[in-house]
């Protein structure tokens, strides 16, 4: 049964106490009406146990705000949560994903990652065309999805607060990709659970890949902040190490003129082969804990952008590591989908709240492996001839 404001509660004693359960949780379908969200729909969670969130239905199912207690967690940015239909991936010369970049998850795939490229396109057989361009995060990020429902789900005196989509990505004589996302949150609780399916419903192989940009902002993030996770390694970077500013463990309050970071790191997994990373706050004595499939996503990357105004860290979990896409399919690393073949994630987020769970969390991390001291340490394997800043005059 919920735990709710204090008391744990059958479905019956709830009910005697409300009219309407919405006033204590609820998911709720709502549509913006204004500026550059306007029309754009969003499914809103209500826990009743501190976790509250949006889904942003129009913008891949991904999660848009997110609080606990009334405490921002989620990064956002000036563009707000931008309407699909304003959205041109390939404008700025392939960076169209970031005039609509921001909130607490953003989906980018699903048949590319990272920087704008371009890449063969034999595996399609249409000879007038040889290359397909691929522009940054791909272009199953930011995309209008079909909402298959939302609603509570009982099972006795526990409920679960769901709801469901379907994004498409689509082209004729080119890729015919489905992605499924069901996103829960037990009713009480202060964690929610990703489960996503990605279906080639095409009849040529075609690449996938998936990055999950989850993004954390003030005031969870701040100057002292920790992140934590079993990191053994850091496999690369985009920036020289020698003209790093600051570390991977303890973040970076705002700074001037501060070109974004990425380490690449190489993690490892539990007995359930599960990974945990957070980001830690002592002063607030909360954290926010990403746990993911490391079978699924064998990359973990951690994302800095501390610049004045902007001032974000990002958990990615990641299906291939640092690197262009060429680098990618030389390490095997590209997913290959034939016709009606899928690929299931799951994901599960939580807030961790007090001195004693962050202890706890911290030693189950510690468990699987004792964390990397070094703040800036070397990169194991930087690919030759991948996307990185060598000099201080390059950062300017």
């Amino acid at each position: 049964m919920p735990r709710l404001f204090g008391r744990d509660l059958t479905r019956r004693e709830l009910e005697r106490h409300v009219g309407a359960r919405g006033q204590a949780f609820g998911v709720t379908l709502v549509e913006h009406a204004d500026g550059p969200e306007r029309g754009v729909r969003t499914v809103e969670f209500r826990t009743g146990g501190g976790l509250s969130f949006t889904v942003n239905v129009d913008r891949s199912m991904d999660i848009g705000r997110l609080e606990h207690r009334g405490v921002p967690i989620a990064w956002q940015s000036g563009t707000g949560f931008r309407s699909p239909w304003l959205q041109v991936p390939m404008e700025d010369n392939g960076s169209g994903f970031m005039r609509g970049f921001s909130g607490f998850l953003c989906t980018c795939g699903l048949d590319h990652m990272r920087q704008p490229e371009s890449g063969p396109a034999d595996h399609f057989d249409t000879p007038l065309r040889a290359r397909v361009d691929y522009p940054l995060h791909g272009r199953g990020a930011l995309a209008p999805a079909r909402l298959a429902g939302y609603g509570e789900h009982w099972d006795g005196d526990a409920c679960t607060l769901w709801c469901e989509g379907v994004v498409m990505q689509v082209q004729v004589l080119g890729e015919h990709l489905s992605l499924t996302r069901r996103i829960e949150a037990r009713v009480g609780e202060s964690s929610l659970v990703i489960r996503d399916r990605v279906v080639n419903e095409g009849f040529a192989r075609t690449p996938h890949m998936l990055l999950y940009h989850i993004n954390l902002g003030w005031p969870l993030l701040d100057e002292g902040a920790r992140f934590r996770a079993p990191v053994r390694g850091v496999n690369a970077s985009n920036a020289a190490a020698g003209i790093q500013a600051g570390g991977y463990r303890t973040q970076l309050g705002p700074t001037a003129r501060f070109i974004q970071q990425v380490f690449d790191h190489d993690v490892v997994a539990d007995r359930d082969g599960r990974v945990p990373a957070a980001l830690i706050n002592d002063r607030l004595g909360l954290g926010l804990l990403v746990d993911y499939e490391a079978a699924k996503f064998p990359c973990l990357q951690q994302w800095q952008a501390y610049g004045e105004g902007i001032y974000a860290m990002g958990i990615e979990p990641c299906t291939s590591h640092w690197g262009t896409r060429a680098h990618g399919v030389e390490r095997g690393e590209i997913v290959w989908l034939e016709h009606g073949q899928s690929r299931d994630y799951d994901t599960r987020i939580g807030v961790v709240e007090g001195a004693g769970a962050i202890a706890a969390l911290e030693a189950r991390i510690d468990a699987i492996h004792p964390q990397l001291a070094a703040e800036v340490p070397p990169r194991e394997r930087q690919p030759e001839g991948g996307p990185v800043i060598e000099t201080q005059t390059a950062r300017r």
